[in-house]
């Protein structure tokens, strides 16, 4: 199936797992052809997230990162080198964690690799198939209009590889546990039984004012 542009129904506060994704979706038309809905979830529980393709198509029944596919993780990207750096170590934890085989960062703005070089860069190592993933906390006008852009914009150099763009971070539990993390280990530094962050390391902006 050849389409430009797909829409996937999210959970607001659960993703779905990958055989959810990959097993059995219903396809519903939207606004044209060229945009659709894939939901195996009720409607009153979902939230509109857009997945955007090119080139080849999104592969039916492909509900997982698998041989041949990229992982391309994107942020803004920053002045401040200490930053840009920091995506760099997330990659490779992720990298490591998932077990992916292509895994690559890359900037929005502002720094390099932009998503045009972290495209060559995966299609250089063997990729059909790339997953722009937005770094990204909530879906606004990055995700809406400045990645798609960009990631089309590079994928017009490699018209055999198809692509998609999936959410932001948004609502998801987990990011619950995360913040709640950052805020007991800042305590506990300010109360002087835990080091600096990683984050905080060396700024001295972790204390009380």
């Amino acid at each position: 199936m050849l389409v430009k542009s797909l829409s996937l129904h999210s959970h607001a506060f659960s993703s779905f797992s990958a055989s959810e994704i990959g097993t059995n979706p219903s396809w519903v038309p939207l606004k044209s052809l060229n945009s659709l809905c894939c939901s195996s979830k009720p409607r009153n529980l979902c939230r509109f997230l857009c997945l955007s393709t090119q080139n080849g198509g999104f592969r039916e029944n492909s509900g997982e990162v698998g041989l041949g596919d990229a992982v391309i993780i994107v942020d803004h990207g920053s002045r401040r080198k200490e930053s840009n750096l920091m995506l760099n170590e997330f990659v490779e934890m992720f990298k490591h964690k998932t077990g992916y085989e292509i895994v690559e960062p890359a900037h929005m703005e502002l720094a390099e690799p932009s998503i045009r070089d972290a495209f060559q860069s995966c299609v250089e190592q063997g990729a059909h198939r790339i997953i722009v993933s937005p770094f990204f906390l909530s879906p606004g006008r990055h995700w809406t209009q400045d990645i798609p852009s960009l990631s089309a914009e590079a994928a017009k150099e490699h018209p055999d590889v198809s692509y998609i763009v999936t959410a932001p971070l948004g609502l998801h539990e987990l990011l619950v546990d995360v913040v709640n993390d950052r805020i007991k280990h800042c305590l506990k530094h300010v109360a002087g039984d835990a080091d600096e962050c990683s984050v905080c390391s060396g700024t001295g902006k972790c204390r009380l004012y």
